[in-house]
């Protein structure tokens, strides 16, 4: 039996961990993909059994690739495609963890210029009247 090959950025395209597949390969070209711990380029062919360390922005997924698809399919059958690793899961969900907490520490309402009824109170405040 004939073995398939595809390439490391359209089997990102179709496990959908980019939403194009010039993404996922710029993605690869740029280093945020690694197949077994080493660089690669966007042509590479991926196997069963391959681990990729793919960063998307603060996060990276640790995935065993399970099944080869280069066409994209809807999300369930797409998840069916890897198996992330268990530190991988717990390392996005600690930073997730420390987003949120962040998030409630922040100060909501962006930073703007007083309205005119704001200027009047501040200048009834610091009027020495």
């Amino acid at each position: 039996m004939t073995e398939v090959k595809v390439r490391i950025d359209k089997w990102l395209w179709a496990a959908r961990f980019f939403k194009t597949r010039s993404m996922a390969a710029q993605a690869v070209a740029g280093g945020k993909v690694h197949l077994n711990n080493a660089r690669i380029k966007p042509a590479r062919a991926v196997q069963p059994g391959d681990e990729l360390r793919i960063r998307r922005g603060e996060i990276e997924f640790i995935v065993i690739v399970q099944a080869i698809s280069d066409k994209r399919r809807p999300a369930k059958e797409a998840g069916l495609l890897y198996e992330e690793t268990e530190t991988s899961v717990q390392q996005r969900e600690a930073v997730r963890e420390e987003k949120r907490l962040e998030a409630a520490n922040r100060m909501y309402g962006p930073m703007k210029r007083p309205d005119k009824r704001a200027r009047r109170q501040i200048r009834s405040f610091t009027r020495k009247d």
